[in-house]
């Protein structure tokens, strides 16, 4: 065995993906360049992670030499990859601390609509949690604060001037009439 593969490496994760319920990709990232190089090749392999793991009721399996970690959620499933050496609970971690705090950031609504239209807070949950490959936070509270992202916050360029306006007059006009 080459004693290289063996060695300890920060490089814990080589691949973070959301699938949706029909396995279609909604989130992709790969830290290892040379592990699955191109789309198509991301695209089988995320494809036979999902034909092996979406009907089973575990937590780990084992695939082309990777050591996956999984968990499905309502029309959602979340896999964290790593190489056939790392630790499981390692893997574990970075996969509770994702779904986790991308819970608290979706209100504890997370399903595959929540999580398209946040799909910018998903992405900043992802890089505070791993950055190329390496685990920075396993807390999902330190991730969240960190990110201090809203789902239900509605920045004023999705209103109009006049809607915002519309509002603040119609609550004047009520707690006068109180």
């Amino acid at each position: 065995m080459d004693s290289a593969a063996l060695e300890p490496s920060l490089y814990t994760v080589k691949a973070v993906f959301i699938l949706d319920n029909d396995g279609n990709r909604l989130l992709s990232k790969y830290y290892d360049p040379e592990l699955y190089p191109s789309m198509k090749e991301q695209k089988n392999f995320e494809t036979n992670v999902f034909n092996k793991t979406h009907k089973a009721d575990n937590e780990i399996a084992f695939l082309e030499g990777m050591t996956i970690v999984y968990k499905s959620s309502i029309d959602l499933f979340f896999y964290v990859v790593g190489s056939a050496q790392e630790n499981e609970l390692m893997l574990m971690a970075v996969l509770n601390c994702l779904f986790e705090s991308l819970s608290q950031m979706l209100r504890k609504n997370v399903e595959k609509r929540t999580l398209l239209d946040n799909m910018d807070g998903v992405f900043l949950v992802v890089d505070e949690i791993i950055d190329g490959g390496v685990i920075l936070e396993s807390d999902p509270q330190q991730v969240i604060e960190k990110v201090n992202y809203r789902a239900d916050d509605n920045p004023l360029s999705e209103q109009s001037v006049v809607q915002v306006l519309q509002s603040a007059k119609e609550q004047i006009k009520w707690s006068i009439l109180k």
